[in-house]
This record gives C-alpha cells, structure tokens and sequence, in this order.
C-alpha cells in the first residue's frame, strides 16, 4: 500500500497510522525519508482532500536534516502506533521534547529481541512481529545485508532523555546463544546493534526438563570457597552447587533461570534482566548494615547490589548497573531496603559481562563468569572459575583408586610402596612423642603430602613395634587431628614412623576405593588377606600406580583351602 492510504491527517495535526495491523496483509512500513517526503508533497498542494488535512495553505509540516533525521515542525506529531510503521532513522517533533531514535539490528534472520530500557524489558516488542508472508520475525528485516530489524524507539518524552537515551539490546532465547549490545545513549538517526543468534550445541535440553532441576542451588552474596584447595579462600559473589547434575547440565540450568520469559528471581531482579556484575566500588564510611543483596541509589544511577565485603564495615562492594551511570568519588551509595549508605571511595571498576551470565561450557567444563562462585566438589580441574579479583582458579584434580573383586570379609590395606613391593613405613615421621592420654593432634616433622585424602587413617609404629592404626578426621600442614586416643601406655617414640593407610579396613562389599587429589604419581602397595572366609585365599600383594585418571587393582582369588 502506498504511505497515504496507511496515514491520515486531521486538522489538529496529529498524524496517525490508519493501515493494516502487524501481521496483517498489508501492513505498511517506510522509511523516515519517505514519510518526510509525502508529508513535503501533500504540503505544495493547492489544497487537501481526503483524510488528509495539509496543502500549500497549512503551516510547513517537517523539515530534513539528513535522509536519516526528521523533524515534525508547527504542532505536526505521531503516535507510539504511528513511530511502529517508520524506519530508518530518527522522527523528532514537540520543539525536540519527543524524540524516537532508529534502531538498525545486525543478527541473523528470525532472531527474537528484547530491548532493555530505564531498567527494564519494553513490553511492546512489535519489531519481533513476523510481516505478512515473511518466513521469520523481524520487521523491516534485510537478511541479505545481515540485517535483522529496524525500528525506532522512544527514547525522549516530556522534555526529558529517558535514562539517558541508554538502551541495551539483548537475545536470551532458550537453545540459542545470549548476547546484547549496549547504546550508550542514542543519536539522532540509526543506531547499530550487533547480536550473535546461532544454535548453542551445549543446550539441547528441553526447558521443560530443565525446569525440573530445581535442587541445583546458591548461596548468593560474598562467598568465600577454596577452589584450590589451597587453604586460603577465594571470594565470589555466589556460591552454587551443581548436585547430582552434569556440569553442562548445570550450564543449562543457568541459562533457563536468565532465559527471556524466565519467571525466576536472581538477586531481587528478573532472571531475564539478571547480568551480573557490571561494576566493582571501593567504598568507605559505610553506616548501617546493607543487606546481603538489594537495589542502591546514587545521585546518578541505581543498581542491584550482589556482593559486599562487609554488610556493616564495607571497603568494597560489586553490582549491576541498572539505571543511569556508574557512581564517581565521593557520592553516597544508599540501600533501598535497609537504609544502610557508604561513600564511593575514588576507584570504581568496570567489570566485564558473559552471555549467558554464569560463562561458557565446552560440553564437558565450565569456563565461568566474572565472580560467579562454584561449590569445589561441582568442579573438577578442567573447569574455571575467576574470583571477584578477576583471579582465574581450577579445582584439584579429584582422582579415585579402587580395589575390585573382593568379597565381605577380605582385610585390605593400602599403603604406599617403597618401590619394591613393600610399605614405605617410613613414609612420614614423628615430630614428638606422644604419650599422653587424651592426643588429639599427630604431628608429623614434614609437610603431609597434597595427595593425602581428607579423611582416612594412618599408621603409627608404638614401642611394642607394631603399627596401629588410627583414623583421622583432618589434616592441615604437618598435622592430624585423630579421635581422642591414650598413648600413656605402649607409646610413641619422637621419630618413629608414620605412614597414611590409604584404604585400611575390612571390605563388606566387591570393592573398596578412596580419593584424594592428584598431584604426582603415586606408587602403591596392595594388600588382600582373608583367612577365615569360605573359601580361604591365598595373600594378593600387588603394586599400582595413583595417576591422573585414577587406579585400581584387581585382587585375584587364590583358594588356600
């Protein structure tokens, strides 16, 4: 249809878009230049006709700074319904009071926008309409030249910028990739946005099974966890756990909870409106206590809150830029919900963002995102993790060796090997005596070694000669903290040798297995004894190697009957 059968008029100089509906058989959509153009002819004309009150008698109706900007002069005006059917730049009427800016989308075909405006997604996503007899959605799309939508936005109203003429563009469409776009403020004429929208291998899941897998779970707000293991924790802004999940399958839940129509809840935000921490504040003379989490305001901007270092003494906090711009020095940072305030203290720290928030998954392994914090027994060595200091960390290398085909019954002790098929007694040794009655703590004259498991026992030879075996509960350094145990009688002797019995008890099923982290091969002794089951077997004693993957030994059944 020509632009003056979908236009009209009226003597109050208000012009309206009379056309077909989005959608609809033709519906009709112009650039700006166009729109200018019609106005200019109806305007030379002796006089009007139809619904279209404007000739050579009525006040000029627009005037063209360039084929991209338009400018509604002398009262002429349009509508919300009227800027849907423009294109291709900017339309500005009421003396520059009103003002919709072009939006020019670069993406591939079909792809689902959401346009993020003064802290929130605009409802009205009439650029997503699918044109009348077109394959995909997107008006005024152009996929020969990569073009998905043009549009105008609103982004001036009532003499005032809204929010700075900031918007963000953003795709968050379940099974494809997230991206967005920020404009920093619009000018006049198009404004590109450039969005990645290609299939994500990593997420093929139906939502609907996602939505069931509920028990992966966070503790939000600053988290202290050690990735490492190395004894001193890292701090992040959660602390999620992925339960009996996958970790791609984790990857996915991360992205239905920020998908676009989420009903989730992050943070206080909408899960679609969730993007992490966009900034990292130094503050100082904090007052009150903030919440662990929650909006703050500034004289030019608000945010969402997700980590502070302190709720009551804080020297640092990380959000999420909602509104405005980020806070400078000196300006007072206030909770909305807890009253609490604290004053920017020179230094704020733009943060880089990932898409989806929670980073990326190579199918196998997560390489996360700015300050997203990962319980460590949900990680392994191959995932990534950066701490609210920008500090990548891996976990440990968490390996398992297992003893197999045993039965209820065998003795089976681990050990580790001299190198010739012997228990290294002298693995370790005695830094004092232990003599008294109620020793909790075995210390040891040299650093226990990194592959020894958290928990399990040790050996400890007493005067008697013999080796006893004492679990313990943990180990730091150089020492054991073992169960209250009396060494007043048949001590031990300043010295003497200790050594870590890997696996050291009586089996009640198939196998037998501990874990520990790997660092260096390990060489083993093993050991199978069982003189009283039916049929008795002879001794399995072996060697085997801890290594990277794991081990195992298999024990033969010798009958010794």
């Amino acid at each position: 249809m020509p632009i003056s059968s979908d236009y009209s008029i009226d003597a109050s100089k208000n012009i309206r878009y009379v056309g077909a509906a989005h959608g609809s058989s033709g519906a009709g959509y112009y650039p700006v230049i166009s729109f200018h153009r019609w106005l200019s002819d109806l305007a030379d004309d002796s006089s009007y006709s139809g619904d279209d009150v404007l000739d050579i008698t009525k006040d000029t109706p627009s005037d063209r700074s360039t084929d991209n900007i338009i400018t509604l002069l002398n009262g002429y005006n349009i509508d919300q319904t009227s800027s849907e059917h423009l294109y291709g730049g900017s339309i500005i009427q009421a003396g520059g009071d009103e003002i919709w800016d072009g939006i020019l989308v670069y993406a591939a075909s079909g792809m689902n926008l959401q346009i993020v405006q003064n802290g929130a997604i605009l409802t009205n996503a009439f650029w997503n309409n699918q044109p009348f007899g077109a394959s995909a959605i997107g008006l005024n799309a152009d996929s020969s030249n990569g073009i998905s939508h043009q549009f105008m936005v609103k982004v001036r109203t009532g003499a005032a910028d809204i929010d700075g003429r900031r918007l963000i563009a953003q795709t968050r469409v379940w099974g494809k990739t997230f991206s967005e776009f920020k404009i920093n403020g619009t000018s006049r004429g198009n404004n590109v946005a450039a969005l990645t929208y290609a299939d994500d291998l990593n997420n093929t899941t139906a939502s609907a099974t996602v939505a069931g897998w509920a028990t992966i779970s966070n503790t939000a707000g600053y988290q202290g966890i050690d990735t490492n293991y190395d004894g001193a924790g890292e701090y992040y802004y959660s602390n999620w756990t992925k339960g009996v999940y996958s970790i791609n399958q984790f990857y996915e839940r991360m992205k239905y909870l920020s998908r676009q129509g989420s009903s989730s809840t992050l943070y206080g935000l909408s899960g679609e409106l969730f993007r992490g921490i966009t900034h990292e504040v130094v503050v100082d003379t904090p007052t009150g206590t903030f919440s662990a989490f929650e909006k703050i305001t500034w004289a030019t901007g608000s945010g969402q809150m997700l980590a502070i270092n302190s709720p009551t003494t804080a020297t640092k906090l990380w959000m999420q830029l909602l509104t405005g711009v980020a806070p400078v020095d000196n300006q007072v940072l206030t909770g909305i919900t807890s009253g609490a305030t604290a004053m920017v203290n020179v230094t704020v720290t733009d943060r880089s963002l990932s898409f989806p928030f929670i980073g990326q998954s190579t199918g196998s392994s997560i390489i996360g995102g700015y300050g997203v914090g990962i319980q460590r027994a949900s990680l392994t060595s191959n995932d990534k993790v950066f701490d609210l200091s920008n500090t990548q960390y891996q976990a440990p290398n968490y390996v398992t060796f297992t003893v197999s085909n045993l039965v209820a019954g065998d003795a089976v002790l681990v050990a580790p090997d001299t190198g010739s098929t012997a228990i290294n007694t002298s693995q370790l040794a005695l830094a004092s005596a232990l003599t008294g009655s109620a020793v909790t703590s075995v210390v040891v004259s040299s650093a226990i070694p990194s592959d020894t498991p958290a928990s399990g026992t040790i050996r400890i030879k007493r005067t008697s000669g013999s080796y006893s075996a004492h679990a313990y509960t943990a180990w730091s350094g150089s020492t054991f903290t073992i169960a209250s145990t009396n060494f007043s009688a048949n001590n031990a002797a300043s010295g003497v040798d200790v050594f870590v019995s890997y696996i050291d008890g009586v089996a009640t099923g198939s196998t037998m297995s501990f874990t520990a982290i790997y660092s260096a091969d390990r060489s083993l002794f093993v050991r199978v004894r069982n003189a009283s089951g039916t049929p008795k077997i002879k001794t399995y004693q072996t060697t085997a190697t801890l290594g990277s993957a794991g081990g195992s030994a298999t024990a033969s059944r010798i009958s010794d009957e």
